[in-house]
């Protein structure tokens, strides 16, 4: 327990860490058509630099209970920094793709013990009394990072240079680690006694990074169309069973799954779950449907999303505060399905002429839903636990958000993919030579373009292209609005699964005041 200026600076750290982590989920996106032409890589190759970091994060975060347990909570939370900021270096000084997918990896693996750690930090840092509100506070790195990635790259690319995006972590993550050693109790390792479940390790390994393969290249070479997908897929199945298996069975596991015998933190997973699919889906999908159909800049896009973001920030270091004098997580949780519903279904009924003062409004939801999730959904989560299980219930509800996301990006892509090629069909049935609406578009155009000066035959090959180009746009405009309902109606489904909790604990024992975490 901390007082005074420690307290804050230690807050000031961790927040700062989170973010900076997070950011480079998202930040790497806009760049990857700059990185594939310098480094003379194909798009589908250079992709890999995003999927190798989400692949290290994944596996990483259900392990960092058990290792920051084994090396000490301080020395693991400063390694981890220094690990993220030396790789960061050294993906700027990478001369060719496969030397920066491999360092963007070992930046995963970093950056992914940092979001976890954080937790067990703040818990020894604040009082029971003001864990509520430094609950909220530390959410704002969960809200605030993959929001302004995309808009931090697009400047950064825009004017310096790729490299860029990783060189802004060193001054921050030196820093950070800096004040962690200065501020920062010293923690003591386990017992040399306890063994490391290297079996259990090894298994996650494979079984998660085998999973994450598969979602991150599997819309790009067709799901199992492609031999090494379907071997994956195999692969990352048996290796999950038996990973639950042994982890069952043996006495020290790395992931403890036994104490998903609570069946709120069962639920909540769940929901974890799809807070991460729309979370990660929504800051995918917008800024695709905002720059793809609409025509914003990648920097305009990053604008809009800010709105919200501040929002967000508010009301975030509140909710801890609520959740502490006693008000129940489910409610709060509710209301930000519903408010994560309403977003969805505002942009899905946007169109072309929509002006960006309409996105406004949604934007605002999407940054209260999110708000309203991170913070109450781990309460719930490990609201039943004993406290000696808090943190690995915690690290599995962390590990649920983050294949939320992976399975999000995986899914809303084939989606929209599929339902394009479902609208296109729609459409282009209607767009005949027999249709008179057709007829009358495209003698419009053929007019218009001979009256300035082109041939007939050459204003109807334009007009031919132009019209489309109509069609290409509106599949894809139908396809994103069928996107966001479906991201509308999956947080509206899972607002029964809140209420179930409710029930539960009406019929049960007393209720407890719930124990308020951060999300990481």
């Amino acid at each position: 327990m901390e007082t005074g200026f420690r307290k804050w600076i230690i807050v000031i750290t961790i927040i700062t860490s989170t973010i900076i982590e997070l950011i480079d989920t998202t930040i790497v996106n806009v760049s990857i058509n700059t990185m594939s032409g310098n480094l003379g890589a194909s798009l589908e190759d250079t992709a890999w630099v995003i999927t190798s970091y989400a692949i290290a994060n994944v596996i990483i975060i259900p392990m960092t209970s058990f290792l920051a347990e084994k090396i000490g909570r301080k020395q693991y939370y400063i390694g981890s920094i220094l690990l993220f900021t030396l790789a960061s270096a050294m993906c700027g000084f990478s001369t060719n793709l496969w030397e920066l997918v491999a360092f963007r990896f070992i930046q995963g693996v970093g950056g992914g013990a940092l979001l976890s750690t954080s937790q067990a930090i703040l818990f020894e840092t604040f009082p029971p009394k003001e864990r509520g509100m430094a609950s909220g506070i530390f959410s704002l790195g969960i809200i605030i990072g993959p929001s302004i990635g995309p808009v931090m790259g697009g400047y950064i690319v825009d004017n310096l240079s790729w490299q860029w995006i990783f060189y802004v972590n060193i001054p921050i993550g030196l820093m950070a680690a800096l004040l962690s050693l200065i501020y920062l109790r010293p923690t003591k390792g386990a017992a040399a006694g306890r063994r490391i479940d290297w079996r259990g390790i090894f298994l996650l390994a494979v079984g998660v990074g085998a999973l994450q393969v598969v979602l991150e290249r599997g819309e790009t070479d067709d799901w199992f169309a492609a031999t090494y997908i379907v071997i994956l897929s195999m692969v990352s199945a048996i290796a999950l069973i038996l990973l639950v298996w042994w982890e069952l069975t043996t006495a020290y596991p790395v992931i403890n799954f036994r104490v998903l015998k609570s069946a709120t933190l069962s639920i909540s997973a769940v929901m974890t779950f799809v807070l991460g699919f729309g979370l990660f889906s929504a800051v995918f999908v917008f800024p695709l449907y905002a720059q793809r159909i609409i025509g914003y800049s990648a920097f305009q896009t990053g604008t809009m999303l800010l709105p919200g973001t501040l929002m967000a920030a508010m009301i975030s270091p509140f909710l801890g505060r609520m959740l502490q004098s006693g008000l129940r997580p489910q409610y709060l949780i509710i209301t930000g399905f519903l408010f994560s519903a309403i977003f969805g279904f505002f942009m899905s009924k946007s169109n072309l002429s929509t002006g960006s003062a309409y996105f406004f409004i949604p934007l605002i939801f999407r940054g209260l839903g999110a708000a309203l999730l991170i913070v109450p959904l781990t309460a719930l989560a490990v609201s039943e636990l004993k406290p000696q299980d808090i943190p690995q219930g915690a690290a599995l509800n962390n590990m649920m958000r983050q294949m939320g996301g992976s399975f999000g990006i995986a899914l809303i892509n084939t989606y929209i993919a599929n339902r394009a090629a479902v609208n296109r069909t729609a459409l282009v049935a209607h767009v005949t030579a027999a249709d008179p609406a057709t007829q009358m578009r495209l003698q419009g155009f053929v007019g218009n373009l001979m009256a300035h000066g082109a041939t007939y035959l050459r204003a109807m090959q334009q007009a031919i292209g132009g019209l489309e180009n109509t069609v290409v746009r509106q599949t894809f405009l139908l396809s994103y609005m069928d996107a966001f309902l479906l991201l509308a109606l999956m947080n509206a489904f899972c607002i029964p699964l809140v209420i179930l909790t409710i029930k539960k604990r009406r019929a049960g024992a007393a209720p407890q005041k719930p124990v308020v975490v951060s999300d990481h």
